[in-house]
Formats: structure tokens, C-alpha cells, sequence
């Protein structure tokens, strides 16, 4: 079922030229490795170099300790977790006291634009291949959905950016950063050009790819953080009458395996547990419980401000909390209190059973980025800002049927019609549904909320700069300063 990523582009196909915008460099290559001028010869090598862009979906600087660092710990639903000294530069995230030179920011900056340099790579080399023509522009529109998925988080992260849609040459690696306008324009571009050339659904041999859905979806998700409640409905209405999706009756269970590529799934990263460790990523080990039986480092710790959030017995918050003394998912055995296991609670939709040869850093968890529910909400705020409040209420009411389950005591459906008292439940409904799922400080920042929440969290957020998170330094000092910096850093 996820096969398709199994097969990794190594150094030698996709050469990347440079580990950011603004690197210059020389290296010699052996007489006998490929190099992008040399691969793009047939449809066979256009769908590895496709794979190559899903690939680094997995990959360290893209999906684990850095994004969970830039989303979740920074937000009010977690803490470092872990022990006090370890991994410092996630502490200056967790506490806001981070600078330019922080780790976090310069893995992310190499990893999302190596994606995006992978994806220039492929979509200006592909169309020149002889093959299928419905093949060759499906791949195309993969290429673009996932240039945009590395620059949507990135543009929220950083603000300007250097927009860079082909690969260049080594004159062309100094760029000034663009306006974050003309980013989100390359966005939607890229994602409607994907939406009007994928497929709706693929062969089981394939699941994972991007879809007509995904790029829909995403689309909703990218006119909702611009304000644009019109286009977020219709995007995310889309979505919903495809007729493609379906909440998963098991809230608990949809992020276990059994819960994986489900019809609630949107848009998840592949992983493969192997002993190679080609498909694997440490997206779950860094999450997992420290100590036995999960082999995990503990880092991502839900907040006590996220526990009191949950509305009573909501049981959303026992399936995503995983408290020592509990039973793992899978039944296999008990997070016991001992002095091997480091803090009381973890991120249980991080979990992933224990791998090939019990080596996390193989997981095969999938990381969920887009889910139906998540498509249901979205629909349901802009419904609420277009004045269509019982329509808002239809669909965030699904949501809450879902997670009450068979208990009618718990979750009472909202009623609330008044526009400003409706955008604070879902709003509310969103943190809930999904919490440690990485949205959590990028809804605070386009609902415009940063400051009061952070501050009434402790933390010592400074308006008009922690909006942002720093351009790195590293890239800045490689620019000769033709990069700028963002305010008051």
C-alpha cells in the first residue's frame, strides 16, 4: 500500500546543487553518477524524479524535530518535553528566546528548499521526455502540489521568501527575498494547476499521491490564512462533494495503522518500516514515550493548557495524550511509571508501533498533514463569515458526532448562530479536533490571536516580531547580506 515511496532518488540522480538559494560551490561527481542533465530520459526515470519530491516529505529537516519545534512546541498545546538539557535550541523555541542562529530555522530552510529545488527540477525536465501525455502532466501537477506544500509552510513561517520556480545556475544563487503576495500567488498557481491535472483517487499501488482533493483542499487552507472566506468555501466545498472523503467512525483508532489512508485521509506522508530504513522516518521516534517499551526521545509533551482546553470527557483528549500508566494503541503493553520513562505524558498521534529491528529512526507511521474533518471546519469558519451559520453548524456538528461516538451525554451540538460566538466555538472545535497535529500556532497567527494567546500562556512573545520566526543567519551571511532579516532580530 505504500510502495511507491519506497523507491528513493539517491544524491546521484537529483543532484542538488546547493543546500540553500544562495550556496555556491563545486564538486566534482564520479564519471559514472547521473546527473539531472543525463536522467530525464524516460517516463520510468519522470516518475522516480517525482518520488524524489515526495521523498523528502520524510526527511529530517522537512517533517520531524525542527517542523515539530516551528508548530507545536512553540504553540500553547505543548512543551520541549524530554529532559531540561536536551536539545537546547528547541527550549529557545519553546520559551521564545530564539535567534537567527537557531538550528530549527536553518534545518528547515535547507530541507523545504531542497523540495522545492527537486520539484523545479522535475517539472522543467519532464516535459521534454516522450511518454504518456496524461502521465506526464499527471506527474507534473504532483511536482507542483508539493512546490507549494513546501512553500506554504515556509511563507508562514518566514514571510518573504526568495521565489525560485526553476533551477539555476550558479550566477543565479543569490536572490533577494519576494513579497509574500507574490509567494502566494506561485501557491495557488501551483495548486490550481494541480487540481485541474490529478486524478481524483489512484490504484492501491499507489496511495499516498497527491490528489484532485488534496490540491483543493490545500487551496482551502491557503485562502483561509489570506482571509478569503469566499474562495476557502469554495475550495473546501469541493472537497466535500466530491464525495471522495469520510470521517473515520473511530476517532481513537485513525491514528493507529488501521487508521491510515482511510477515507479520511486527504493528504499523509507515506512511511515504511524497513530495515534500510529508505521508507522510514523519525517523525514518531522523536515524539515517542523515552524509555520502554516505545523507544522514543519524548520531545512534543501536550501542555497543561492543552489538557484544560478539551470540554469535559471529551475522549479526543484520551486519543491524544498518552499518559504513563496507560495501555499503548495496539494493546501491546503498558507505559509504566519507572525511572526509565522521562515525563508524565506524550503526543499518542505520534505513536507508531515499534519498528523493524526495534530502530524508530525506521517508523512506519504516516504524518497526517490534511484530513477531512480539518476540510469539514474550514468550510464551516468561512460558511460562519459568508453568513451562513446553520450551514457552519450542519458541518462542525459532524465533527462533534464523530468524536461523542455512541455516548449522547458528551458534546452536545452547537447551536449558536450569533457570527462572532460561532467563530470562537469552531475556532475552539479546531484546537480540539486537531491538536498535536501541527496547525495549532499557525491558526493562531491568521486568526490574528499570537500575542493575547502566548502571553496569557506565559510565554514572552513580542508583537511585531514573533509573528515571524528569523531568516537563518547562516543564509544571510552566505548572501553577503543581499538577504534581509526579519524586524527586531
Amino acid at each position: 500500500m505504500k510502495q511507491f515511496l519506497s523507491k528513493i532518488i539517491l544524491s546521484g540522480i537529483l543532484v542538488v546543487a546547493a543546500t540553500s538559494c544562495n550556496e555556491d560551490f563545486l564538486q566534482k561527481e564520479p564519471l559514472n553518477l547521473l546527473t539531472d542533465e543525463a536522467f530525464f530520459q524516460t517516463p520510468e526515470q519522470a516518475i522516480e524524479a517525482t518520488n524524489a519530491v515526495y521523498n523528502m516529505l520524510r526527511r529530517w529537516e522537512v517533517h520531524v524535530f525542527s517542523y515539530v519545534g516551528m508548530t507545536d512546541i512553540v504553540s500553547d498545546d505543548s512543551d520541549k518535553g524530554s529532559t531540561p538539557t536536551d536539545a537546547n535550541f528547541l527550549l529557545e523555541i519553546d520559551n521564545l528566546t530564539y535567534s537567527a542562529g537557531n538550528l530549527a530555522m536553518a534545518a528547515v530552510w535547507n530541507g523545504y528548499y531542497r523540495g522545492i529545488y527537486r520539484a523545479n527540477t522535475a517539472i522543467e525536465r519532464i516535459p521534454a521526455i516522450e511518454m504518456d501525455e496524461a502521465l506526464k502532466a499527471r506527474l507534473i501537477g504532483e511536482c507542483q502540489f508539493l512546490r507549494a506544500y513546501y512553500y506554504f509552510n515556509m511563507v508562514r513561517w518566514f514571510g518573504d521568501l526568495p521565489l525560485i520556480t526553476k533551477p539555476l545556475l550558479p550566477s543565479e544563487f543569490e536572490q533577494l527575498r519576494k513579497p509574500q503576495a507574490e509567494v502566494y500567488a506561485q501557491i495557488i498557481a501551483d495548486l490550481e494547476a494541480a487540481a485541474a491535472a490529478l486524478p481524483e483517487t489512484y490504484p492501491a499501488a499507489e496511495v499516498g499521491r497527491a490528489t484532485k482533493g488534496a490540491a483543493n483542499g490545500l487551496l482551502a487552507r491557503v485562502y483561509l490564512t489570506l482571509g478569503d472566506s469566499q474562495k476557502t468555501e469554495q475550495y473546501a466545498t469541493a472537497v466535500i462533494n466530491s464525495g471522495k472523503y469520510a470521517l473515520y467512525p473511530n476517532y481513537a483508532k485513525l491514528f493507529t495503522p488501521e487508521g491510515e489512508n482511510s477515507a479520511e485521509t486527504v493528504f499523509e506522508v507515506q512511511t515504511t518500516s524497513d530495515p534500510q530504513g529508505l521508507g522510514g522516518s523519525q517523525y514518531n521516534e522523536v515524539q515517542g514515550v523515552r524509555g520502554t517499551p516505545n523507544l522514543g526521545w519524548g520531545f512534543n509533551r501536550p501542555s497543561d493548557n492543552l489538557v484544560a482546553a478539551f470540554e469535559g470527557t471529551d475522549p479526543r483528549r484520551e486519543a491524544t495524550i498518552l499518559y504513563v500508566g496507560e495501555v499503548l494503541p495496539d494493546g501491546s503493553a503498558v507505559v509504566e511509571d519507572s525511572p526509565e520513562i522521562i515525563n508524565e505524558r506524550f503526543n499518542q498521534k505520534a505513536w507508531a508501533p515499534q519498528p523493524i529491528n526495534g530502530n524508530n529512526g525506521w517508523g512506519g507511521g504516516n504524518i497526517r498533514i490534511l484530513r477531512y474533518a480539518d476540510v469539514l471546519l474550514m468550510a464551516a469558519e468561512a460558511m460562519n463569515e459568508n453568513g451562513k451559520p446553520q450551514d457552519a453548524l450542519t458541518l462542525v456538528n459532524q465533527v462533534r458526532a464523530r468524536a461523542r461516538g455512541a455516548n449522547p451525554f458528551i458534546l452536545p451540538n452547537i447551536t449558536v448562530t450569533d457570527k462572532d460566538l460561532l467563530r470562537q466555538r469552531i475556532w475552539q472545535e479546531r484546537r480540539v479536533e486537531l491538536a498535536m497535529e501541527q496547525h495549532r500556532w499557525f491558526d493562531l497567527k491568521r486568526q490574528g490571536r499570537l500575542a493575547p494567546v502566548m502571553q496569557a500562556a506565559g510565554k514572552a512573545f513580542v508583537a511585531g516580531k514573533h509573528e515571524l520566526f528569523p531568516i537563518p543567519q547562516e543564509e544571510i551571511d552566505l548572501s553577503n547580506g543581499l538577504l534581509t532579516q526579519n524586524p527586531l532580530y
